[in-house]
């Protein structure tokens, strides 16, 4: 893989981040907000579909060569935007304002940047 794969890689996580967290705004306000605070006003259930995307997010970028201290980062910033945002009602506010996929963007993109071989992550038989 070269790094030409790696620029694909972040425009897809890009694109995922901010459908999750700044898709949409709020009328009249600087406040955006996307599917992960959408989401999570079905308590559980909404925050589980959401953390499978942030998993898909980390998941990139460990196949893009991220260092598994970025990759803690991120599993933190994933594991405190489920666990706060599977609260009703203060999790949804908690999911518009904390924004974990953005934050988890910019991580990756400053790792995946730094030039390290992606992965190979086929199967061998």
């Amino acid at each position: 893989m070269t790094q030409l794969d790696n620029s694909a890689r972040l425009a897809r996580l890009d694109k995922l981040a901010r459908t999750l967290d700044s898709k949409f705004r709020i009328p009249g306000t600087k406040i955006r907000f996307g599917w992960d605070g959408i989401l999570s006003i079905v308590p559980v259930a909404g925050d589980t579909v959401a953390g499978a995307m942030a998993a898909y997010l980390i998941w990139e970028a460990y196949q893009g060569g991220a260092r598994k201290r970025t990759l803690a980062k991120m599993g933190v910033n994933a594991g405190l935007d489920y666990l706060f945002g599977s609260i009703p009602v203060v999790g949804t506010i908690f999911d518009v304002a904390y924004k974990a996929n953005l934050k988890n963007l910019e991580l990756a993109k400053a790792e995946l940047g730094r030039n390290a071989p992606p992965r190979d992550v086929t199967p061998t038989v």
